[in-house]
């Protein structure tokens, strides 16, 4: 069994003072001491202090193994701290954790919000697309930044969302003697002299926030008329029942409408499109609803690029599907749930013979809007779809 020799110490702006007699005790003990200079500044490490390597890297401080090293992160190491990190690569009887007040709480007991009623959101190294989801009126939002140009930039990108009503607070060096909180709109920022490390709490204003169910306009993406329209689209999406964590193939993407709506109801996704264009598309598209971290676009066409993903729990084919992308799919992932659509009588009579030899349900969906007719209205039908719904 393994030896502890690593120490993982939240430390925050009030340094030495505010560690408890165990953190204290490992600090005084390491031999080395990892860290972000301010906290290597903080806790006075001297000598023996490391900063870390830039790209962040864990490999310096897993080299030491055996040694009596100590890792020093902002308040709680495992919100937005490298405690995370850490702790995958070790056995649970190689460290000790030694956490302080983070941020999040520091900004809580200021503003006096309920912690688990808010928003707690990391934007210091993350597109502020993350926070689109979470923006509506009556929320709550705190969000770590990573200077004070960008907290700027930050209400700056609230104002283009629509949100330019919010109010700020911004919330620079918490718990320590340099602490300051400021309250201002995101239209109205103005705010000088803002030092790192800061935080912004908001409650947001000035628009509505995105829907919880599936079948955003299809104004909202990117595309160029290869796109699941809007009713269809929150069909699929019932039909592919997306559940937190599970991997979608969407294959033949074209805007990446299914793929993105998947991720914003918490799953992950692989977008794959063989039209270059189409494929920039379905990475705006990620990007503009903040999920592209959870979406990964391959360029390629099924079932060849389908080479190396991993197993997905669910499939949707949107176009394109014929019988030898099948059996790929099968082979690739064998209990996904799969969802094919079909506009052609060719592709629909492959659904009609699959469904009779593999079950699963058959729908024939017709929609129609209205639309001018003349000087009155009438129905203007779109192409009816036929959907085939199967676990493989």
């Amino acid at each position: 069994m393994a030896e502890r020799w690593l120490d993982i110490i939240g430390i925050g702006e009030d340094g030495l003072a505010g560690l408890s007699g165990a953190g204290r005790t490992a600090l005084e003990q390491a031999t080395v001491v990892f860290g972000g200079p301010r906290h290597l500044a903080l806790a006075q490490a001297g000598a023996r202090g490391q900063a870390w390597p830039q790209p962040f890297d864990l490999a310096p401080v897993l080299a030491l193994r055996g040694r009596r090293v100590a890792v020093l992160a902002s308040g709680d190491p495992f919100w937005f701290g490298a405690g995370g990190s850490l702790a995958a690569q070790l056995a649970p009887e190689e460290w000790t954790a030694h956490p302080a007040p983070s941020t999040f709480s520091l900004a809580a007991a200021r503003l006096g919000w309920r912690l688990e009623g808010t928003a707690c959101l990391g934007l210091h190294a993350r597109p502020f697309a993350v926070a689109r989801a979470h923006l509506h009126p009556g929320a709550r939002l705190l969000c770590l930044l990573a200077s004070a140009e960008a907290v700027g930039a930050f209400a700056q990108w609230l104002c283009a969302e629509g949100f330019g009503g919010s109010t700020l607070w911004v919330l620079q060096a918490l718990g320590g003697p340099r602490e300051r909180v400021r309250q201002t709109t995101a239209a109205g920022f103005d705010l000088a002299g803002i030092a790192a490390p800061v935080a912004v709490a908001l409650e947001p204003a000035g628009a509505a926030g995105l829907p919880r169910t599936a079948g955003l306009p299809d104004a909202a993406f990117a595309h160029d008329g290869q796109i699941t329209k809007s009713p269809m689209r929150a069909l699929t999406l019932a039909a592919l029942a997306p559940r937190p964590g599970e991997l979608l193939w969407d294959v033949g993407a074209g805007s990446g409408s299914v793929a993105v709506e998947w991720c914003l109801a918490g799953g992950r996704a692989c977008a794959v499109e063989q039209h270059a264009a189409r494929a920039a598309n379905v990475q705006a598209n990620a990007g503009r609803f903040g999920v592209a971290e959870h979406l990964q676009v391959v360029h390629g066409r099924a079932p060849q690029a389908l080479a190396g993903l991993a197993p997905a729990q669910a499939i949707f084919v949107g176009g394109g599907f014929d019988l030898a992308l099948f059996e790929a799919l099968r082979a690739a992932s064998p209990a996904a749930r799969l969802v094919a659509n079909a506009v052609t009588l060719e592709t629909e009579a492959l659904l009609l013979q699959l469904q009779g030899s593999h079950g699963g349900a058959l729908l024939r969906i017709d929609i129609a809007q209205a639309a001018p007719l003349g000087r009155l209205r009438g129905w203007a039908p779109s192409r009816p779809i036929v959907q085939w719904s199967v676990q493989l």
